[in-house]
């Protein structure tokens, strides 16, 4: 029987509970919330980033009433509202379980970006996209947690490719009106302001909220009229200007996230610092208690004990480095809240306290500031022990005490919405919540509970969907093109090919041209017609990277030569959307960083899902993750000391694996087409990957053995930093 109209209350409910759901990133891992704020403007949707506040305010009020008329849009409505209200009320959380502490004296996490979603891009690569996982997934467990980083009003810059394939940069205002995130206010209803000291000024800023699930981000943000207009641009961009602004900007992130916590009445049981950008935030805790009469060295004992540090960075030059005449500056004011000696406070952040020459080391300082330090991979943590061994003079590199929690990914947040149709429909509603047990994906194993031709049409799917992706985006990079060019845009790619992926940060180290060095070897592969194979590269170098810039366009002027042309493409302006497009797309992900300089990487951990696979060098997680049977790997797990050699050897490698290997396993096929051996990895891929390289599984393991305190270790060189406070007290 038909039922009448709904009544306005009941109208009204749905549209405040709409507007009230787009202003949280819940709908960013949530199929069937994203569906619903498709449905309202599929131009939109596209078009604004996929963004669910922008939709909104492209919708009048009243065509949403009008629509919510509609009973099967409103009951699409009506079960998102429901879910997204029993997900934010659960009280049966793990959190609430195992480490109900935190739930009133929360996990402060300082990172300088956070990658949540492409309709928020204050990100710039990997680090950034963990902190984000990281914080969905301690929304899921219901971890009492919260996010402090900067809100970059023009975020992180978008890239074009200009004719010469150079890649050139520009940047886009980001309105927060039109953004998920709402002003942090006061009991007065009017921006919460606080300062901080930098330089010889006292800078304002004030505060965005980001709502992830639970678990509340706030994005500090210095565009306060109040301030200089320096001032007012030290949050303009992600990482931006020379190391006086990023000294400045750590200072903002460190000094004045505590200060906003303290604001807001949050009072923090633990301080992760993710990465050493935010280390500043040591002396911000050791100040406060000293202010409060502690000495120095009570101070910085109970600071320590407070906080835990993570470092993503194997190469020496990653870790941010700053004269003293910048620290002087940058710090000119904040030094003077201090009754300790400067000395003492540089002393702190020398990799040698005796080195008055040295510069600040922000790493040093957040070790130093920690009662524990984490490496995000086993092999980076070896790396690890042996960079910071100085650090730690009475200890020998094996035992200094820096241990690892490898990465991991949100699964839901990277699962594309075909593949969560694919399970809805084999297994019905609410599968969803099995996907972090292990007996789950078990189940891959099992041909009865999948078949090989369901993964193996899953994969046409998935594949079919990138390369139209693809070819959209190639036509909007290309001006003047004529109607023949359409037609040749439309034809680009094909769809049998196995499609290899590689898109990441262009940094020098990841190697993106190492399958380029031989040429004629590897034209010789892909011109095979009956066993073709195609390439699609994507990825941004830093504004200031010239050598990875003549990568990209080494790359694109490759993509252009009568060999390669229509074989090789590279999609411009990487970001989460992309990202998202190519790991679940692409059969196969190539990573061939230069060993041991990728401490971890999680590109890759989002392809097995998507019924894909690895082919990467034994480093980072990989060098953990594979077992011979589930993906292909570069060499062994062993590189040469010559840099030279190394290239040589690793390039030879990738020629011999992907001929002797790769392209056979894909291309030995089955009468029916399906080609089972192929599938077998997968499967196996499907089983191992999964259950251990998510970031349930991670946050987890960061609660029980460090935030819970069970993982606590001797301050490196705890002896010099206390003398140092002995030595310069007369100074």
């Amino acid at each position: 029987m038909n039922r009448g109209p709904f009544a306005s209350d009941e109208i009204t409910r749905m549209a405040l509970g709409l507007n009230r759901l787009a202003r949280n990133l819940w709908w960013t891992w949530d199929h069937a919330a994203q569906e619903v704020f498709r449905e309202l403007s599929e131009r939109g949707w596209r078009n604004l980033y996929h963004n669910a506040v922008a939709v909104l305010h492209e919708v009048s009020d009243h065509e949403l009433r009008i629509r919510l008329q509609d009973r099967a849009f409103a009951q699409q409505v009506q079960d998102v509202l429901r879910r997204f209200d029993e997900y934010m009320t659960c009280e049966d959380t793990w959190g609430q379980k195992n480490a109900p502490q935190f739930l009133d004296r929360p996990i402060a996490y300082f990172s300088a970006e956070f990658g949540f979603h492409e309709t928020l891009p204050i990100a710039a690569g990997g680090l950034g996209v963990l902190a984000g996982d990281h914080a969905k997934s301690a929304s899921d467990l219901g971890l009492g947690f919260v996010g402090i980083s900067l809100f970059y009003r023009e975020g992180y810059f978008m890239q074009s490719i200009n004719p010469d394939g150079w890649q050139a940069e520009y940047y886009t205002l980001l309105e927060p009106r039109n953004l998920p995130m709402e002003p942090v206010l006061n009991g007065h209803g009017e921006p919460l302001i606080c300062t901080v000291g930098v330089a010889a000024t006292e800078v304002s800023f004030k505060a965005w909220r980001v709502n992830v699930g639970r678990v509340p981000v706030y994005l500090l943000d210095s565009n306060v009229p109040d301030n200089e207009p320096m001032f007012r641009d030290l949050t303009l961009h992600v990482y931006g200007g020379d190391s006086t602004t990023r000294i400045m900007q750590e200072l903002l992130l460190g000094v004045g996230g505590v200060r906003l916590l303290r604001a807001m009445g949050i009072k923090p049981s633990v301080y992760h610092l993710n990465e050493g950008h935010a280390a500043f935030l040591i002396l911000e805790l050791v100040r406060e208690k000293m202010a409060e009469g502690l000495s120095f060295e009570a101070a910085l004992e109970q600071t320590r004990n407070e906080c835990v540090f993570t470092t993503h960075t194997p190469v020496e030059a990653g870790h941010d480095k700053f004269t003293r005449d910048v620290m002087e500056l940058a710090l000119h004011r904040f030094f003077r809240e201090f009754r300790v000696p400067r000395e003492t406070i540089f002393r702190l952040g020398r990799v040698n306290p005796d080195d008055e020459h040295a510069p600040f080391n922000m790493t040093a300082l957040a070790v130093r500031g920690s009662r524990a330090t984490n490496a995000v991979s086993e092999l980076h943590a070896r790396v690890t022990r042996k960079m910071l061994k100085q650090l730690y003079p009475s200890k020998t590199e094996d035992e200094v005490p820096i241990g690892h929690v490898s990465n991991g990914v949100h699964i839901l947040g990277w699962m594309k919405g075909p593949v969560r149709s694919f399970w809805t429909r084999k297994l019905g509603q609410g599968w969803e919540k099995d996907v972090h047990d292990p007996a789950f994906w078990q189940k891959m194993l099992d041909p009865q509970f999948v078949s090989d031709e369901e993964l193996w049409a899953l994969r046409y799917k998935l594949r079919r969907e990138l390369i139209e992706f693809t070819r959209r985006r190639l036509l909007l990079q290309c001006e003047r093109l004529t109607r023949s060019d359409f037609i040749a845009f439309d034809a680009l790619l094909n769809p049998d090919a196995l499609t290899i992926g590689f898109g990441r940060r262009f940094a020098v180290y990841k190697r993106a041209t190492l399958v380029f060095q031989k040429l004629d070897r590897l034209v010789e592969l892909i011109k095979d017609k009956h066993r073709p194979v195609q390439f699609i590269f994507a990825g941004k170098a830093h504004p200031r990277d010239e050598p990875g810039k003549r990568i990209i366009q080494e790359i694109i002027n490759l993509s252009r030569s009568p060999e390669l042309k229509g074989k090789v493409v590279f999609i411009e302006n990487y970001d989460i959307h992309v990202a998202r497009q190519m790991v679940s797309g692409c059969d196969l992900w190539l990573n061939n960083p230069r060993r041991p300089l990728e401490a971890s990487g999680t590109s890759g951990m989002k392809t097995p899902w998507n019924v894909a696979l690895n082919l990467s060098i034994l480093d980072g997680w990989w060098r953990e993750a594979y077992d011979g049977t589930n993906g292909f790997a570069i060499g062994n797990d062993s590189q040469p000391d010559s840099v030279e050699e190394q290239d040589r050897l690793d390039s030879e490698n990738l020629y011999r694996v992907l001929a002797d290997e790769v392209i056979p396993c894909f291309f030995q096929r089955a009468p029916n087409g399906v080609p089972r051996a192929w599938i077998q990895k997968v499967r196996r891929a499907m089983a191992t990957v999964p259950p251990r390289f998510n970031t349930w599984r991670m946050a987890i393991e960061y609660t029980t053995r460090y935030y819970l305190g069970g993982d606590t270790v001797t301050s490196p060189a705890q002896n010099a930093a206390e003398a140092a406070t002995d030595k310069q007290a007369a100074s």
